[in-house]
């Protein structure tokens, strides 16, 4: 698995089990292994049945039999990351969730006075939104590359080399003397700054075991979801206050705290700490049968990039649940950033706030996000373990995401019909974001949940296929917000949204009802059944 996925940690009960998570830990690797992938030596080229996805013990067992000495930790040794003690974990922990926050301040943070830049860099409004575009595009372009490499060298180096281009290039945007220095750095600022959005989810298996992650997650749950909501908070003031430039100034001092974070944090992925062992036990020993089952099952690094560039393209468009749960969730991120460009326009234009008042507003989506995360998630594990008492089964994680599906279009319309009137007060437009935070967390966590289930051993592609479309669907938005909702009016430009969000509300339904059916044809997507009964003898083999 080339990484993985952040949304499989979201959900409760994890949609990962131990042994998909042990495998994921030893092999780095995703789905059937490839008949064309060699081991190390050409004495091992299978050692199990290439259609099958590997048994760990098996598979140690048969390497054995070859005459391999299998490297693993030392029990109790504090070699294996999830034995480090309690203040290593929360270094980590707490390293990775700045980077997450940095990223996501980055993506956001600058519309806090995006008109700015138009007058000092003589630019057109739509050419220096592309400020915004450019830097989500690389949310997923970088991935793509990112991901497959931290399988090689490791997530410490990733992250060092991801932060300290993101940092380098932050430095341009603050000094550009024309909107072409600062559109291209965005741009490689943005790429370079997904690296830690790929692999972050990864890390935080590497060292906390699924009982231990309840905090961390809580952690990451925030930097990654109201991340983006704080971000025009914190640059409306600056902005108003210290101009444009000094927004960069503030993202570059962060982000060089950050590149210095990234530098003491240590090596946590399995398959790397084991390789280093291995060698070490090598050199001392002169022994070259000690080997780490991820070296003896490495794959050329030539067929990693090609499997990460296009299964996830493979599977957006030939599995109808990668497409249509990624099309929601791209519709929902594509609001998320509209927000940042509607919220200016309801409050600073037509009701003449500041740009820092303007900015507090987006508290409004922040408290809709907390309620859903501390009432409506733990309340839909209990929903599922309900729903599962004979048996888990993907469908059961929708309940909330068809929950969610309702309350969005609610959202839009309080929006659509509050925002654009100075006469209606303040607080309606914010009960539409609030309502929309509410609706955002119940669909995501349960859509991405729906899609690790469905596809449990090919999860990180079917991630990757999500973010790429999210990406590249929100990415588009602030080249024509603007422009919509002036000439079709706010109302009817949050109407249009609002039907938009009617028109898709069924697609959870639709899955909870056909989602079975439909995973039955797909040679990739799981085959489990929902069992109605106890007595039911229905198992997974049946269903082949």
């Amino acid at each position: 698995m080339p990484f993985e996925p952040i949304e499989a940690e979201f959900a409760s009960p994890p949609a990962l089990s131990k042994a998909q998570e042990d495998e994921l830990r030893q092999l780095e690797r995703e789905g059937p292994l490839e008949s064309e992938a060699p081991s190390l030596s050409e004495t091992v080229t299978h050692v199990h049945d290439p259609n099958e996805t590997p048994d760990l013990a098996r598979l140690q067992t048969q390497l054995s039999r070859r005459g391999f000495n299998i490297v693993e930790f030392a029990k109790g040794a504090g070699e294996d990351p999830r034995e480090w003690s309690k203040m290593r974990k929360w270094l980590v922990t707490c390293s990775t969730g700045f980077l997450c926050l940095a990223v996501a301040l980055g993506s956001s943070i600058v519309t806090g006075d995006i008109e700015g830049p138009t007058v000092d860099l003589h630019a057109s409004q739509e050419v220096v939104n592309l400020t915004v575009t450019c830097f989500v595009i690389g949310f997923g372009i970088g991935p793509l590359l990112f991901a497959p490499l931290s399988e090689v060298v490791g997530r410490r180096p990733i992250y060092i080399i991801s932060i300290f281009l993101y940092f380098i290039f932050t430095l341009p945007s603050a000094l550009a003397k024309n909107v072409a220095t600062l559109v291209v750095s965005r741009q490689i600022a943005g790429i370079a700054s997904s690296a830690p959005m790929c692999n972050v989810g990864g890390s935080v298996a590497d060292i906390w075991s699924v009982e231990e992650r309840g905090v961390p997650m809580a952690i990451f749950s925030a930097t990654i979801f109201i991340g983006p909501c704080i971000g025009p908070l914190i640059g409306g003031f600056i902005g108003e206050n210290m101009g444009w430039r000094w927004i960069y100034w503030v993202l570059f001092i962060f982000l060089g705290a950050c590149v210095l974070l990234t530098l003491i944090m240590p090596e946590t992925l399995a398959p790397i700490l084991l390789g280093r062992k291995a060698e070490r036990i090598r050199k001392e020993t002169g022994d070259s049968s000690h080997r780490t089952l991820a070296e003896l099952e490495r794959r050329p690094f030539k067929v990693v990039i090609k499997e990460a560039l296009l299964r996830p393209l493979i599977m957006m468009f030939t599995e109808p649940v990668v497409f249509f749960m990624s099309f929601y969730l791209s519709f929902i991120y594509s609001i998320l950033y509209l927000l940042f460009f509607a919220f200016p326009i309801a409050f600073s234009e037509v009701r003449g706030f500041s740009a820092g008042i303007t900015g507090v507003t987006f508290i409004s989506v922040v408290l809709g996000i907390l309620l859903a995360m501390t009432v409506a998630v733990p309340y839909q594990e209990k929903i599922y373990r309900a729903a599962t008492k004979n048996g888990t089964y993907p469908e059961a994680r929708l309940y909330t995401m068809m929950v969610g599906s309702i309350f969005l279009p609610m959202a839009l319309f309080i929006f659509a019909f509050t925002g654009g009137y100075k006469w209606v007060h303040w607080i309606g437009p914010c009960v539409g974001g609030a309502v929309f935070g509410w609706s955002m967390i119940l669909i995501y966590i349960s859509a991405n949940s729906y899609i690790v289930d469905s596809y449990s051993n090919y999860a990180a592609s079917a991630i990757a296929a999500k973010t790429l479309m999210r990406s590249e669907i929100g990415a588009i938005v602030p080249l024509y917000v603007t422009q919509m909702f002036h000439n079709m009016g706010f109302q009817y430009a949050g109407l249009l949204l609002a039907l938009v969000s009617v028109v898709i509300m069924p697609i959870p339904f639709v899955f909870f009802i056909y989602g079975e059916r439909i995973r039955q044809k797909s040679s990739m997507a799981t085959r489990t059944v929902r069992i109605k009964h106890k007595g039911a003898e229905v198992t997974e083999k049946e269903t082949v």
